[in-house]
């Protein structure tokens, strides 16, 4: 019989690094009354290729985040899903697969795009991430260290334009 692995022990916050938007250091609430992760989003654009195939452009955080970076992400693997919030009201909210990084290791996990610019955390994972990983305690904060500068990690159908630099001349 194969041994199970054992779970990493996470706090009620931690920081997250998100390499494809040049993202470092994002705190994150650790949230098991969540079921799924939630992200702030602070503008989407829907449009089509030539081909009518339908592509989602997002970015993430926003101005009012030091950590903000203006990089827009593309893609066309996503899908449109009805959530119901801590208040419940119902909202459709679109979720994409986002790689993050989390206590040195890579996760590629399901967001819900959503606007959190009025709540402490722009991120909340949820226990359908959280679920046989990891051990929440919630006497602990910010277990994850900061290891440095990262690099973007590639994720089939997901492009990067960094839109930060560029201004109309």
């Amino acid at each position: 019989m194969a041994k199970k692995k054992a779970l990493l022990t996470i706090g009620i916050s931690d920081s997250i690094d998100i390499p494809t938007a040049s993202l470092q250091n994002i705190a994150c609430k650790i949230d098991t009354g969540a079921y799924n992760c939630s992200i702030h989003c602070s503008s989407y654009k829907m449009s089509e290729n030539k081909e009518g195939i339908s592509i989602l452009t997002f970015t993430l955080l926003g101005k009012n985040y030091k950590e903000y970076k203006g990089v827009k992400i593309t893609t066309t693997d996503f899908s449109r899903k009805k959530v119901k919030s801590s208040n419940g009201v119902v909202q459709y909210r679109y979720q994409v697969s986002i790689p993050i990084i989390l206590m040195g290791e890579k996760y590629v996990t399901v967001f819900n795009l959503s606007k959190r610019q009025n709540m402490r955390y722009p991120i909340l994972l949820g226990r359908k991430f959280l679920s046989n990983k990891f051990l929440v305690d919630v006497s602990k904060r910010k277990k994850s260290k900061p290891k440095g500068k990262i690099t973007s990690t590639k994720k089939k159908k997901i492009q990067i334009k960094d839109t930060s630099s560029s201004k109309a001349k």
